[in-house]
């Protein structure tokens, strides 16, 4: 009996990492320009004849926004995720600089 207690404590404990590494989001802040040009970006691919959209806001922060036509974008990002690898913009000045400054 406690095995099968222990393995389904872990499958349920399995799943739920599962979850939350792949599926759970949070709301991510847009400024004020984003949310206009996501809207405007909408309307263009909808072809939506909508005038007016509202700021969609949580915790204080614009997370997205309503059109009038009904259509709502709300900003979501994983909660778990891997940033990128930095990568140096090569310009010719920096190419330049390296080439003569090599120790």
């Amino acid at each position: 009996m406690i095995e099968i207690l222990a393995a389904t404590a872990w499958a349920t404990f399995l799943g739920y990492t599962v979850w939350y590494f792949t599926m759970a989001k949070h709301y991510a802040p847009l400024t004020l320009e984003e949310a206009q040009v996501l809207w405007k970006i909408h309307k263009q691919n909808a072809n939506c004849q909508s005038t007016k959209w509202r700021k969609i806001r949580k915790g204080g922060k614009i997370v997205g926004f309503e059109c009038e036509c009904g259509y709502r974008h709300v900003q979501k990002r994983p909660i778990v995720k891997s940033t990128p690898a930095p990568t140096e913009i090569q310009t010719d000045v920096t190419a330049i600089y390296k080439k003569l400054h090599r120790a």
